[in-house]
């Protein structure tokens, strides 16, 4: 019998567009509910309020993930308004591409600052809330470039390499306090990361959307609690 997940609480990061958005709406129609986590609060208010027009729950804390402090405020503030989390969906994430020698040093290491560092300062957090619960589930989402490196990625890459290490280990850690971690590892996805201010132009049959991952990870968390899927990689059907 399928998990239920209606009733819980989801922290989500990157919650303001793109993926984190489509996440952060697509539990919320399964009645989750839901806390938003970005820099820009304007656009998290927005999201909220979709979210609580269908039914839930729905608190924003702004954070640049990078910094340790924001992280701890905005998640202190996400549990005083809806209790513990649940589930944590690790999105924002920036991407920098470009050849090896052109890439400038402070981009290169600002891209660790917030894949990799960012995705830790949250984890670390919210994984207490989870350890006293006994259960939870934490995705990551990674990248197919974090499953193959390619020419003119080598900081985006890196980061995304990072993440699977990271994930693995912190997996085989926690399975004892009935804890899920695992990655999605999207090819292509339509969104500003991917396309920028010319997203609108693109063929939404052609690409993979925000949605589809979001539905997915919405399968993911309703497997029975005595399996997951420790990594998962998403390709557009014909992009071509």
């Amino acid at each position: 019998m399928a998990q239920a997940i209606k009733g819980k609480i989801a922290y989500i990061t990157g919650a303001s567009s793109g993926i984190g958005r489509a996440t952060a709406l697509e539990l919320a129609r399964e009645g989750v509910n839901v806390g938003l986590i970005a820099r820009t609060e304007s656009k998290l208010k927005e999201v909220a309020s979709e979210a609580e027009a269908l039914g839930v729950q729905a608190s924003v804390a702004t954070a640049d993930i990078a910094e340790i402090e924001e992280v701890n405020q905005a998640v202190a503030e996400l549990k005083k308004n809806l209790g513990s989390a649940d589930i944590l969906i690790n999105n924002a994430g920036i991407g920098l591409y470009g050849p090896f020698l052109e890439l400038d040093p402070k981009d290169f290491k600002h891209t660790f600052e917030v894949n990799v560092y960012g995705t830790y300062h949250v984890t670390r957090a919210v994984l207490p809330q989870m350890i006293e619960k006994d259960g939870g589930d934490i995705i990551n989402i990674s990248s197919s470039s974090g499953l193959k490196g390619t020419s003119g990625s080598t900081a985006y890459s890196a980061s995304k390499f990072a993440i699977q290490g990271m994930t693995e280990a912190l997996m085989q850690e926690v399975r004892r306090n009935n804890i899920r971690v695992f990655t999605l590892n999207p090819s292509l996805v339509a969104t500003e990361l991917a396309f920028g201010d010319k997203l609108s132009e693109q063929d939404k049959e052609k690409y993979m959307q925000p949605e589809d991952l979001a539905e997915y990870m919405v399968g993911q968390l309703k497997l029975h609690p005595r399996i997951f899927i420790k990594q998962s990689l998403q390709w557009a059907t014909n992009p071509f």
